[in-house]
């Protein structure tokens, strides 16, 4: 059965409105949105090298791959990186502990959601923003990262991904290392990307299929993203 509230947002979607109610309320969008994306931009610039750290807000502290998350964070500082995430629970909170206990930048950008969203304790004050806009908020995961690691998770993990991976492809970002951790979870999907979008329909081409890696370990993480820098000068994607 439908939510009366989502029902009832659905029916004000559906209302006709005139052209000044309209441009009203798309002008003061426009500011909000300026206004998030000037604030991210200043805290942002500051930060230095990170990486960012995504999957599900529904992974439990005990879970291996919440472990594992908090294990490559904890490597990435000590090589010298900071680390981005949502800022929530789960994998995001696995993120950020692993950077602050090792004593390195844990940043984290949130997102206001009806569900699933807080702040998780292990972010550094300075370095917690809040969106409201989810386009805002993927910018800034994107232009003040060096690498991208995908931990297992649902839509907005998939989101991320091929956010990052379609920027790589058309050139609109500079290149850098996307890691996928968990074959398990990642096999299934990367079968199909071969196997119907490359071979069957050939939607990408087969270079495509190195934008990525997939591992298992913390250190193949880390290590990937390590060597693909080794004779680079790191910097903003643009």
């Amino acid at each position: 059965m439908t939510d009366p509230n989502e029902e009832e947002r659905i029916k004000k979607a559906f209302q006709k409105k005139d052209w000044p109610e309209i441009k009203v309320s798309d002008s003061w969008a426009t500011f909000k949105i300026m206004a998030e994306f000037v604030e991210g931009f200043e805290k942002m610039s500051k930060i230095g090298p990170c990486v960012s750290i995504f999957g599900s807000a529904r992974t439990k502290s005990d879970h291996k791959y919440y472990l594992l998350a908090e294990e490559i964070a904890k490597k990435l500082v000590n090589a010298g990186f900071g680390v981005i995430t949502g800022g929530g629970p789960g994998i995001m909170e696995a993120g950020n502990k692993g950077a602050f206990e090792a004593g390195g930048k844990s940043v984290g950008l949130g997102i206001e959601l009806p569900f699933e969203q807080f702040f998780n304790r292990y972010v550094d004050r300075d370095k917690n923003i809040n969106f409201d806009y989810f386009f805002v908020r993927k910018v800034m995961f994107v232009k003040y990262a060096q690498g991208f690691i995908a931990m297992p998770g649902g839509f907005g993990t998939l989101d991320e991904l091929f956010e990052s991976l379609t920027l790589i492809q058309t050139h609109k970002v500079a290149q850098f290392p996307v890691v996928l951790v968990g074959s398990e979870f990642w096999g299934g999907l990367i079968d199909w990307i071969k196997q119907v979008m490359l071979e069957k329909e050939k939607n990408i081409s087969a270079d495509d299929m190195f934008l990525f890696k997939v591992v298992d370990s913390a250190d193949d993480a880390v290590n990937y993203i390590l060597d693909y820098y080794a004779d680079m000068s790191i910097r903003p994607n643009f």
